[in-house]
């Protein structure tokens, strides 16, 4: 049985164009290091104040105290003038399979690594949050947790918000190995999705439980593996 359903932003439920990478990146060059191609993908999906302190030592410099904070600042700010001049749009299918997880009386949630002031008018553009029947029963943002992925704290947060306290009735859902680590580290089934970061090559070698094109395709495996187990 599933209860509750976590999902990641950016790649897997919302289509920011890149828009999140680049501002990583952009936050980080701002210091005078430099950036891999290599680097950033790993790090992407990382914990953002973490990833910009990490990118800049790989970058050839040295973060002094507070520096990480200060450009996790300046990345919000960078990644907001992008969505403001190019707003990201939903995932193809992102509400319909929303909805049709809360009428099977599955609880949807949101986790993702970005801070509340630039998730909340992208949520509300999307139409997604606040509503008179919201689509999502909570939203857990990088201010509501000590760290982000890969630690499982964005999913017990969701888990504590609805009320979930099985572990093993709660999917989470993401496009990266990163989100996928967090799945594991939280002890929950990882669904990994294509629309995003990762490739099918580096997602499958991960091992998730569930590989899927989009998240469009979780509410057929959903009523697949319950009839499977009925």
């Amino acid at each position: 049985m599933v209860s509750l359903v976590t999902f990641d932003m950016a790649g897997t439920t919302v289509d920011d164009g890149g828009a999140v990478s680049r501002a990583l990146r952009a936050a980080v060059e701002e210091t005078g290091a430099s950036v891999a191609q290599e680097d950033l993908e790993v790090w992407s999906g990382v914990e953002r104040t973490s990833a910009i302190s990490a990118l800049m030592a790989l970058g050839g410099v040295h973060p002094a105290r507070g520096a990480a904070r200060a450009q996790f600042l300046r990345f919000s700010t960078i990644l907001a003038d992008s969505w403001r001049t190019n707003p990201p749009q939903e995932i193809a299918g992102a509400t319909e399979t929303f909805e049709i997880l809360h009428e099977e009386g599955i609880r949807v949630a949101l986790t993702t690594d970005l801070d509340e002031a630039s998730v909340t008018p992208l949520m509300e553009e999307l139409g997604w949050w606040p509503a008179r029947r919201p689509l999502i029963d909570t939203v857990v943002t990088a201010d509501d947790v000590a760290s982000g992925c890969p630690a499982p704290y964005l999913i017990h947060r969701a888990m504590e918000r609805t009320r979930v306290v099985d572990v093993r009735q709660v999917l989470a859902a993401g496009d990266t190995v990163v989100d996928l680590q967090a799945a594991r580290n939280a002890g929950v089934a990882p669904v990994s999705v294509l629309t995003g970061a990762g490739d099918r090559q580096t997602l499958e070698a991960a091992g998730p439980d569930y590989l899927l094109g989009s998240i469009a395709e979780l509410p057929a495996v959903i009523s697949a593996a319950g009839s499977a187990m009925g």
